[in-house]
């Protein structure tokens, strides 16, 4: 079955920075639309950042503009999330997601694939 693989969360203080990496397990994904999602207790998950399988034009929410950087290397089937600048409301469970439509898509729907998520908590 195919896996993604969230690292890279933690606890970190307002105006740090952290690294999340997915890992996805089948060669086949290195071509998929890859995404990143966050879920904050008591919201809906809403999308972070999301890149098309050659990395051009990445899209990111409004909210993490400027401060997050979407990236992959699909020779290593990885896809990253470099967050910089972070604030208190970053904190979130944050998703790796995963489709085979060559757009991507911006809400839940639109991705078949999800990693177990990595906490990444922000303080103040």
């Amino acid at each position: 079955q195919v896996q993604l693989v969230e690292s890279g969360g933690g606890l970190v203080q307002a105006g740090g920075s952290l690294r999340l990496s997915c890992a996805a397990s089948e060669r086949t994904f290195s071509s998929y639309t890859k995404a990143w999602f966050r879920q904050a207790p008591g919201k809906e998950r809403e999308i972070v950042a999301a890149i098309k399988w050659r990395g051009d034009n990445p899209y990111y929410g409004d909210s993490v503009k400027g401060r997050f950087t979407i990236s992959r290397d699909n020779s290593k089937n990885t896809v990253y999330l470099q967050m910089d600048s972070l604030k208190p409301e970053d904190t979130a469970v944050y998703y790796c997601a995963a489709d085979s439509r060559a757009l991507p898509a911006m809400t839940v729907r639109g991705y078949g694939y999800w990693g177990q998520g990595t906490q990444v908590t922000v303080s103040s």
